[in-house]
């Protein structure tokens, strides 16, 4: 049975995980290997569709990879990003967005690169039934007026970014995204709210971490400073195709081990 916010407040007594997820396969990994939470990130953007950031991703994507995530996947609590502009604009749209990622979609729960103007939507979210994951920091939607720098290391910015998860504790959200803050300023926060912190370059004081799949199983091409690999998929892969198409040019591949014959019936033929 699929896990509830609930499940995730009550983890949050030990050091929680979550890790993003775009496809069938690699979320049912995931889960197997008792991840607590699968983001379905806009970070599919840059991750697997080929776009130069997040920006250009749509809802239609976030709810069909949602979908995929949500279908292979039993334990794991899924959460589905909202997407830029598709929320904050009018708030019956924002909820339409947010609802159909439950609904249709299956997730448990939506994420929102959240400012002062999501804490109403966080309210109304949560009266509707729709958990919210908040995320402050650095929210990369905004690369156009923050780049990727970052965020809180001023005193009056640091103050802003609490005071905001204040409201959006307030307001309702389960759990709160703190991304490339300064550690000092994510243990802070951690410190003051009862729900539980995921940070992403934030440091260690946070309740758990998140990292973008591709990261952490070394598929991607350049790794973010706060990120880790901890395999080196590329790696394989590289060597995997690069020996398939050296024995099928060779013609190795396939082999009389590989190949069949159709069984005949020769009753059937007469």
């Amino acid at each position: 049975m699929p896990r509830t916010v609930r499940d995730f407040r009550a983890d949050s007594e030990t050091s929680l995980t979550m890790l993003t997820a775009y496809d069938a396969p690699t979320a049912a990994i995931a889960d197997r290997a008792g991840i607590d939470a699968l983001l379905v990130g806009d970070s599919v953007g840059n991750a697997s569709l080929g776009y130069d950031s997040t920006l250009p991703v749509t809802v239609e994507e976030i709810a069909n990879r949602t979908g995929a995530v949500s279908r292979a996947t039993e334990e794991v609590l899924v959460i589905a990003d909202l997407p830029f502009l598709s929320f904050g604009v009018e708030e019956a749209e924002s909820v339409r967005n947010a609802g159909r990622m439950i609904k249709e979609a299956g997730a448990n729960a939506v994420k929102i690169e959240s400012s002062s103007h999501t804490v109403s939507l966080t309210e109304r979210l949560a009266e509707l039934g729709v958990p919210v994951m908040a995320h402050l920091g650095l929210t990369p939607q905004r690369v156009n007026e923050l780049g990727y720098a970052q965020q809180g290391s001023s005193e009056e910015a640091a103050e802003r970014i609490a005071e905001l998860a204040r409201a959006h504790e307030r307001a309702g959200a389960f759990a709160l995204v703190l991304e490339h803050v300064p550690e000092d300023l994510a243990r802070k926060v951690t410190d003051e709210l009862s729900i539980p912190t995921i940070g992403i370059g934030a440091g260690s004081g946070t309740d758990g971490q998140v990292l973008v799949v591709n990261d952490v199983v070394g598929l991607s091409e350049r790794q973010p400073p706060f990120a880790e690999a901890f395999g080196d998929v590329r790696g394989e892969m590289e060597e995997a195709i690069g020996t398939f198409a050296d024995r099928v040019s060779e013609g190795a591949f396939p082999a009389e081990e590989d190949s069949s014959e159709a069984d005949v019936d020769e009753d059937a033929a007469l």
